[in-house]
């Protein structure tokens, strides 16, 4: 490991009166999972905003590749290989997969062809097979709506479409919640395929066994701070719900 992808030194945001980040900090390699973990309100969501360009932040610095950035929305960041899988998806229901894989993204045709609309249907379908493939995603058809299917199979659209354009990092926040068994095993395994993709892979979630399962390091936010980065293979279940809860007063190491 050399330099960071992706860091977040002394970063803090009042919203009003509330201070959601207080000099967090936080970085990422990558080819790595880590977990970001936290009880609620402990800023989880609102560092992910500000490291993915959805959110500015009173101070701080941000560095991409050890060079500061200034995120001023998610284009910005998508730019630079940064995606986020939100917990709702941000799936269009009605579409199919292809048509959400290439939401705002359509390959059109050339010539005239670009002028009236069209659009290389066959290409982006093509293209969008292979990335579930690559990914071991499950999905039943490329031409129902995706609202026709199941949390697992909209879950593996979602995440292949944010590796499909990241090349850097990927945010996933809570992939497993509301799934089944067999389904967050398959989720779990896509995120390490991305790992190996060399794609650095930022796992938020509530479950503990997930994220001693499938991380390389955890980071664990408390009312906003950082209250501390473990290797995983080093550390427990119950110390890092200590960490979260404030049980335990465990330093950044």
């Amino acid at each position: 490991m050399t330099v960071p992808v992706l860091e977040a030194k002394g970063i803090s945001r009042m919203f009003g009166h509330v201070r959601a980040l207080d000099n967090a900090h936080f970085d990422i390699y990558p080819g790595e999972v880590v977990a970001l973990i936290g009880d609620n309100g402990a800023g989880k969501s609102t560092l992910v905003k500000a490291l993915s360009g959805n959110l500015a932040i009173d101070s701080g610095e941000i560095l991409f590749d050890g060079e500061p950035v200034q995120f001023t929305s998610p284009n910005q960041a998508s730019a630079l290989g940064i995606e986020t899988v939100h917990q709702d998806l941000a799936l269009a229901p009605h579409l199919d997969p292809v048509q959400n894989m290439y939401l705002g993204r359509e390959i059109m045709q050339d010539g005239i062809g670009k002028l009236f609309g069209f659009m290389k249907t066959a290409e982006m379908r093509e293209k969008s097979r292979i990335a579930f493939d690559e990914l071991g995603a499950t999905v039943r058809s490329l031409t129902l709506p995706v609202g026709s299917m199941s949390g697992g199979q909209r879950q593996a659209i979602a995440i292949a479409r944010a590796v499909s354009w990241a090349n850097r990092v990927v945010f996933l926040d809570e992939p497993t919640a509301a799934l089944g068994v067999r389904q967050t095993k398959n989720v779990l395994e896509t995120i390490r395929r991305v790992r190996d993709k060399g794609i650095a892979v930022v796992f938020i979630s509530h479950s503990m066994p997930h994220v001693m399962e499938v991380s390389d390091r955890v980071q664990v936010l408390r009312l906003g701070a950082s209250a501390a980065t473990l290797t995983t293979s080093k550390t427990s279940m119950e110390e890092l719900v200590g960490l979260m809860t404030g049980a335990s007063t465990k330093g950044i190491s």
